[in-house]
This record gives structure tokens, C-alpha cells and sequence, in this order.
């Protein structure tokens, strides 16, 4: 019995969710139409949009990258990445939410950092990802709790899929 009633608020959330309404409404207000900044550009997809110097919201305030790429950083990244990310990331398409390929040449690495340590302060406060949210369709990502240094590997993993 517990099982169908699981079974049953799952699906009504999925419906919930795949209930747009149309084109009247909209559950995700459109963060351009409130609050317009120069960095926003509406014909320039939130994915495709460089800003390299927006650091985000939250702990990271500066990340000194090294020119060459640690490799075991970045496979332990890598691992983390498959482990935490990769339901809703694929490396090479859009899925539920953006390809991280590329990634470090729109974004800075205290954005990338800022944004897996608490996608949830970006969302609130982050003009960016605000826009992120709505261009994938009010799929927010979900916070895995990753700790700064699993962040960074992260990251590092991330300078490899230029």
C-alpha cells in the first residue's frame, strides 16, 4: 500500500511538472521581463551567454587555476561528475540541464564552483542562472551537498571537455 501511494505522488508530480499552461501563463516568471542587466541579451540563449565576469553568489570569491590541468583532480572530478551530475548533465547535448562542455569559456571558475556548492543561493540571487532555470524549463538543479574541494575537482574535470 505504501508502495502505490509513493507510486501515486510521483506521478502527480511529474504531471505537475509537465503542466505548462500554455502560452498564457507560467509557473517561472521570466527574470528578463523584471529585471533587465546589461549582461542579458534576449536573443542569446543563457547556455550560450559568456560571462566570465560574473563570479555568482556565494562562498567562492576567487579561484587561481593553474595553465596546465591536474589530471588527478580532474579524474576524480570526472568520477564525481558520473556519480552526482550525470543523471540530469550529458557531456555532449542538452539533457535536463546544460551540457558542461564548454562551460569554461562562458563561465568563471568561481561561478562553476559557486553553482555546484549551492545551485539553490544562484537561482535566488544569480541573474544567470536565473535564466538557466527558465531556458531549461524551471529544472533546478539539485544541491549534492559536494564540499568546496570536490567542487574544484569538479571543475578541473570540466577544463578537460573543451
Amino acid at each position: 500500500m505504501k508502495k502505490h501511494i509513493t507510486l501515486l505522488l510521483i506521478m502527480f508530480a511529474f504531471a505537475m511538472i509537465s503542466c505548462g499552461g500554455g502560452e498564457k501563463s507560467s509557473t517561472v516568471q521570466n527574470p528578463t521581463t523584471t529585471k533587465p542587466t546589461k549582461e542579458v541579451k534576449s536573443d542569446v540563449p543563457a547556455s550560450e551567454r559568456i560571462t566570465l565576469d560574473n563570479k555568482g553568489v556565494g562562498r567562492i570569491k576567487n579561484v587561481a587555476l593553474d595553465p596546465t590541468i591536474d589530471t588527478e583532480m580532474a579524474a576524480r572530478g570526472e568520477k564525481l561528475f558520473s556519480t552526482n551530475c550525470s543523471a540530469c548533465h550529458k557531456i555532449d547535448k542538452r539533457f535536463i540541464g546544460p551540457s558542461p562542455k564548454g562551460v569554461t569559456k562562458r563561465r568563471s571558475p568561481e561561478w562553476i564552483m559557486n553553482m555546484i556548492l549551492d545551485p539553490q543561493l544562484m537561482v535566488e540571487q544569480d541573474r544567470c542562472a536565473k535564466d538557466l532555470l527558465v531556458e531549461f524549463n524551471g529544472a533546478a538543479m539539485a544541491n549534492q551537498n559536494m564540499t568546496e574541494e570536490q567542487a574544484r575537482d569538479i571543475l578541473e574535470y570540466f577544463r578537460t571537455l573543451e
